[in-house]
């Protein structure tokens, strides 16, 4: 009975494939669904290798765009630094001083430490720790350079470390000037007899051999006495707080 019943599908088994094989009837739609499975297929992951390539693509033209606009970013800075530096050295060489074989143009590297605009590192070829220097900007008195770790620190007007000898006045009035910290500068230690008023001008003396005379610094804003001597609050003429050079008076005479 199973051997009757195994030999009855096989027949129409075999009925069953010649019919869709030689059969254009039954042929054409299976054939047909099976190309259209096909190409579903195909442009199905078509689609998808489309799509990661484009996804690839702009990631890198993202990333390509990313590292030029930091290029951008830092020439635009590079050139702003160069257009600061050499309108810097325009200013300053316009200066008597510039022609002056005893004074030459050094460069501010930094400040010492963030916060204190007073005090930059100046960029000083043959250094002598055992001198102090006069720092001049545009042909006002800016501050002085001293030793620190044996480097050249320039302290500027308002740092108390700043001091040089002044004249006071028409009358050439003896001081010495210093900062304290503070937006104004100081001059102390000027004799009573001198008559000192509201609106005198302050110029270096170059009796401190580190400027020469007659370098303005400022003018007077009060005056007060103590301990036999007179005081007297400067409001000082220099007031860049970025300069990035300054000229340098290596010796007076």
């Amino acid at each position: 009975m199973n051997k009757e019943l195994f030999s009855y599908f096989l027949v129409i088994a075999a009925l069953v494939i010649g019919a869709v094989y030689y059969n254009t009837t039954i042929q054409s739609p299976i054939i047909s669904s099976l190309n259209y499975i096909k190409t579903s297929y195909h442009n199905t992951t078509q689609f998808f290798q489309d799509a990661i390539d484009r996804h690839t693509f702009q990631a890198s033209l993202i990333q390509t765009q990313k590292e030029q606009l930091k290029d951008y970013e830092k020439n635009k800075l590079i050139i702003q630094e160069l257009t600061n530096e050499i309108s810097d050295i325009y200013k300053i060489n316009n200066s008597t001083l510039s022609q002056n074989p005893n004074v030459e143009l050094v460069r501010s590297i930094s400040y010492q430490k963030f916060g204190d605009f007073n005090r930059v590192w100046i960029d000083m070829p043959d250094y002598n720790a055992s001198k102090i220097y006069g720092l001049v900007y545009q042909g006002l008195v800016a501050g002085i350079v001293i030793p620190k770790n044996e480097r050249a620190l320039g302290v500027l007007n308002r740092d108390i470390k700043s001091t040089y000898a002044v004249y006071v006045g028409e009358q050439n009035a003896p001081g010495i000037a210093h900062g304290n910290n503070e937006k104004n500068i100081m001059v102390k230690f000027i004799p009573t007899w001198f008559k000192i008023k509201t609106g005198d001008e302050v110029t270096t003396s170059g009796l401190d051999n580190i400027f020469f005379a007659g370098l303005k610094v400022g003018r007077v804003l009060s005056v007060t006495s103590s301990q036999g001597y007179q005081n007297a609050i400067i409001e000082q003429y220099y007031q860049d707080q970025k300069p990035n050079y300054f000229h340098l008076i290596r010796k007076i005479k």
